[in-house]
């Protein structure tokens, strides 16, 4: 497809049909499970050609079709790359017991064990290990580990299995970037014109400097050159490395202090563990673009399986890959936060200068143009019910018609930090380091107030050509803005003692409901793929004064799709993906009330409140109505038993006996008979502003209480929920917090 061969090689595809050599570290009778496993999961059936087709267009979608329902997840490369999805991005305890079940499923007595009489059989050997028994048979257990709530341990392995199975099958393609079950589901990456001359320089390369591509030298050669004092460390093999502040994350926290500081005159270093990409680097790959752009390859679970979160993790951060949601901060919230918590940051005129300042640099319009089908969908629901839905802000022009933003914008028409911050902090001298990762800030006792420390800088790490190297950052002011997942993680690591940092983590919980309107039967043209991704938004009224309950409308590709989806049998499962395409996916997202706790990199916790549960189960039900008013032939949730309603002959009746059945049930290792998979996009408050040391990790500057000049810019300071899509009041909250930062540093200086 046009443009898509001069994208970045991390972006392109190729695993279908390039050799390599896996990492997973399965045995071959490991991976002979685990290929009956996926094979069961995504089995071949049978099908019959439609000769009947006369045009072209429909013998080829016809074939398609053939060979989509004759294909199999059995098929090399599949399991190999199954398994190594699995060990990369699965948490490792539930990868040793994946591992354990599939050694005891390679032998006879280990299946007897594990499937029961299921695999007994009369004849010889009368006992056969997993990948004997028929595909039916497999299909079967699966079904049982799935539904069984005694051993869960089993229904664990089945979810991890699905997942990475599923999301394996519909995002792998061959040198031509394409995947063989796409044309059959009615899927294509979007074909977009990037081929236009490229720029002399890329925005931010005056003050890029891409570690993966620095030998030793070069670098320390490099950071002198753009104006940073630099020695060598010869024992610890490390550049030390001097600035005025040093920023770690480049999102929409860490971006936007690193415009207003270098504003104010201030030498800033930005250090960012991702990869730095420019609109005619992406590639609109479902499975390269979210392994590069997002945190743990966009498979980043809580620990007990419930949800899936999605963070950024590349120059840019969220505001590279989100939906281009600009909302601003609702009235209630900033009089919660500002009277209620006494904030004084959230009020007055600081708080909306500073909003309208970020509204206008990142070039938000209020129209949509055109919208996409799910946004249609949303929209006509909601007005048949004679509800109010409402058009969302969007940072790119009133035309953006792009489906693929969560890849990264190819039309360059959305305003992410990379784009507008960034270029601002880089013309201003600001350095940004790619692929350096934080490991700790460095905590002295302070000489003045001997109860507390102060920050000296941040140690970080970077990796060049196979050798990793040390730097030590010296600065007058460090800020951690690298989001609500990773900052407390790095604070705790360097020695921070209170109590909120890590915890009070709000997640705003996302639930999805699907609904199918062919085409030959629908007035709604498009499909879910195409178009602006997030355009409407209905505020669902549930008898509280203020909105906790809104519902959107999603951007998955089928891979995401796919893994969300249930699975009931393996035939339900390609039936149900080969309708993707005229599928719309809504979703509703509450502010909630209950919180968890992330500590330690990679391991989060949380648990929902009740009216947490309460109003999800509000908003499921209100976007299976939307679903159904708007013409769906058929809705339904991603609970496990494939929860659904075919809409035809249904009257209001039978609609509400259905919605009856619909709640927020747990997750995969809750126990309860049937489960479900929540997601989310938006995290915050795991470092909450308090008033006191008592009420939050930092002070309404956004300093934490422990330690002088250390501060926090980003989503983990917002002091509660927000309730709606975040990143104006990230960007709001940062603007106000390195302004003060700029000041401080001010007054430093004239003492």
């Amino acid at each position: 497809m046009e443009g898509r061969n001069c994208s970045h090689p991390l972006l392109k595809g190729g695993s279908l049909t390039q050799s390599k050599k896996y990492k997973h570290g399965f045995s071959s009778s490991q991976i002979q499970s685990l290929a009956a496993v996926c094979e069961a999961l995504i089995p071949p059936l049978p099908t019959v050609l439609d000769t009947t087709v006369t045009s072209n267009g429909d013998q080829l979608h016809e074939m398609a079709l053939h060979s989509y329902y004759k294909s199999s997840a059995f098929q090399s490369p599949f399991p190999d790359e199954t398994a190594e999805l699995l060990v990369k991005r699965g948490i490792p305890k539930a990868v040793a017991v994946v591992s354990l079940v599939l050694k005891f499923l390679s032998t006879r007595l280990g299946t007897l064990l594990l499937c029961g009489h299921t695999a007994l059989d009369w004849k010889w050997p009368f006992v056969h290990k997993f990948s004997e028994l028929s595909v039916k048979k497999r299909e079967a257990i699966l079904q049982k580990w799935s539904r069984g709530t005694l051993l869960l341990p089993l229904r664990t392995v089945f979810f991890l299995l699905k997942v990475t199975c599923f999301y394996t099958f519909f995002s792998l393609t061959d040198e031509n970037s394409q995947n063989p079950a796409w044309e059959a589901i009615g899927y294509h990456v979007e074909t977009v014109d990037n081929s236009r001359e490229p720029e002399d320089e890329r925005p931010l390369e005056k003050g890029l400097i891409e570690t993966k591509n620095q030998i030793e030298f070069n670098l320390k050669e490099s950071l002198i050159q753009k104006g940073l004092h630099v020695t060598e460390n010869p024992k610890d093999n490390a550049l030390n490395i001097k600035c005025d502040v040093v920023i770690v994350g480049s999102g929409c926290g860490g971006g936007v202090a690193a415009a207003v500081l270098t504003k104010a005159g201030l030498k800033v270093l930005v250090l960012e563990k991702g990869h730095y990409f420019v609109p005619q680097d992406y590639s609109g790959l479902e499975g390269p673009s979210m392994n590069e752009l997002y945190a743990s390859g966009g498979i980043f679970s809580t620990l007990d399986g419930l949800f899936i979160l999605l963070a950024g993790s590349t120059v840019g951060g969220g505001s590279a890959i989100n939906w281009s949601a600009s909302i601003k901060t609702p009235n209630h919230v900033i009089e919660e936060w500002s009277v209620d918590r006494k904030i004084s940051i959230f009020g007055g005129a600081e708080y909306q200068s500073a909003m309208d300042e970020v509204w206008k640099r990142i070039g938000v319009t209020e129209n949509c143009v055109q919208e996409g089908f799910q946004n249609q969908v949303l929209r006509k629901g909601c007005e048949n019910l004679g509800l109010k839905v409402e058009g969302v802000p969007r940072n790119s022009t009133e035309n953006h018609y792009c489906g693929s933003c969560g890849y990264g914008c190819r039309r360059g028409e959305k305003k992410g930090t990379d784009s507008t911050w960034l270029v601002d902090a880089v013309n201003n001298g600001a350095v940004i380091l790619t692929g350096c990762k934080a490991e700790k800030f460095v905590l002295v006792k302070d000489e003045k107030e001997k109860h507390i420390k102060r920050c000296k800088g941040v140690i970080a790490t970077i990796e060049s050509n196979g050798t990793q190297r040390k730097l030590n950052i010296e600065a007058k002011a460090s800020v951690s803005a690298c989001g609500a997942l990773f900052t407390p993680p790095l604070l705790v690591s360097s020695g921070l003692k209170n109590k909120h940092v890590g915890k009070n983590l709000h997640l705003h919980p996302v639930l999805f409901a699907w609904g199918y309107f062919p085409e030959s039967e629908s007035e709604l043209k498009g499909k879910n793929f195409e178009g602006g991704i997030l355009t409407s938004i209905h505020k669902v009224v549930t008898g509280e004064p203020n909105f906790r309950t809104i519902v959107e409308s999603a951007g998955f590709g089928p891979a995401s799709f796919a893994v969300f989806l249930p699975w009931v049998s393996g035939q339900d499962s390609k039936e149900q993906m080969s309708k993707y395409s005229r599928t719309a996916m809504l979703f509703t997202l509450i502010r909630d009330v209950g919180s968890g706790e992330v500590k330690e990199e990679g391991s989060v916790k949380y648990e929902l409140g009740g009216l947490d549960k309460e109003n999800l189960k509000a908003g499921l039900r209100e976007t299976l109505r939307i679903l159904i008013a708007a013409g769906a032939v058929e809705v339904g949730t991603f609970q496990s038993n494939g929860q659904r309603l075919v809409c035809e002959g249904v009257g209001n009746e039978d609609v509400e006996k259905f919605l009856e059945t619909v709640k927020a049930v747990g997750g995969p290792a809750s126990g309860e008979k049937y489960w479900t998979m929540y997601c989310s996009a938006h995290q915050m408050s795991s470092c909450r502003m308090g008033a006191s040391e008592k009420d939050g990790a930092v002070d309404g500057n956004g300093e934490c209480w422990e330690a002088k000049g250390l501060f926090v810019s980003d989503s983990s300071v917002l002091p509660t929920a927000l309730g709606v899509n975040p990143m104006i009041t990230i960007e709001t909250t940062a603007y106000c917090i390195s302004k003060r930062i700029a000041e401080s540093l001010k007054r430093e200086t004239n003492v």
